[in-house]
């Protein structure tokens, strides 16, 4: 039986940029690419190229460690939370 061959790498041009994430969902994020030995910016273009095709990102056994870092980092937002989050006031 052949092993499957892995894609041919493609060169791509990287630029640095500041984003503002909630902090528990940056801390699952962070949890998620050290449990996949990747730099979170890989994590990211991997999770945006999956949602691009409609395409779920995660294994089974990458929705459990999802499930457990959420409880680790108090995260209860779901996606029904997307688009209506507000900024708290950093002293309260």
């Amino acid at each position: 039986m052949s092993t499957p061959r892995k894609p041919t790498p493609k060169p791509v041009e990287r630029i640095q940029t500041g984003i503002r994430l909630e902090k528990r969902i940056l801390k699952v994020l962070k949890g998620v690419a050290e449990y996949h030995d990747l730099y979170l910016g890989d994590l990211l273009e991997g999770i945006c190229l999956h949602a691009f095709e409609n395409k779920t990102p995660f294994s089974p056994a990458t929705l459990q460690r999802i499930r457990m870092l959420k409880e680790v980092y108090h995260l209860d937002l779901t996606a029904a939370d997307s688009h209506q989050l507000v900024e708290r006031d950093p002293a309260s």
